[in-house]
């Protein structure tokens, strides 16, 4: 697992979560004898799920791709944010502040394109 799917996981949940929830709405579907409809997809408010976590009022994680690991439990280490630049397209990550300013919100952008909702200022 990449350290994408893992800052989705920190945010969204784990996949497992996901998936347990979705077989029990289609067991209790069952067991009321009505067809189990497919589960409406709904954003994940990645801001209000960030806010929650334990830490997040002492770190700035809206603005610092560090303190974002760090509230969600990844070592911010070089070597983890050189990964993640790659796996977001930048494959000459050397850690300069503009990088991470750009990581940071290309991570926040990449959230949003798999269901997150982001704050606007990390859209443009």
């Amino acid at each position: 697992m990449g350290i994408f799917s893992t800052i989705k996981n920190a945010v969204f949940g784990d996949d497992k979560e996901t998936n347990e929830a979705a077989k029990s709405a289609a067991a209790a579907a069952v067991a009321a004898s009505k067809p189990a409809a497919p589960a409406a997809v709904s954003e994940v408010d990645v801001a209000a799920n960030l806010d929650a976590k334990p830490g997040a009022d002492k770190l700035n994680w809206r603005g610092s791709i560090v303190d974002l690991l760090k509230l969600i439990g990844v070592d911010p280490s070089f070597a983890n944010r050189k990964e993640l630049a790659g796996e977001l397209g930048d494959t000459d990550y050397s850690g300069t502040a503009e990088e991470n300013i750009w990581l940071h919100k290309k991570t926040m952008q990449e959230l949003a394109k798999n269901g997150g909702k982001v704050p606007a200022e990390f859209l443009d």
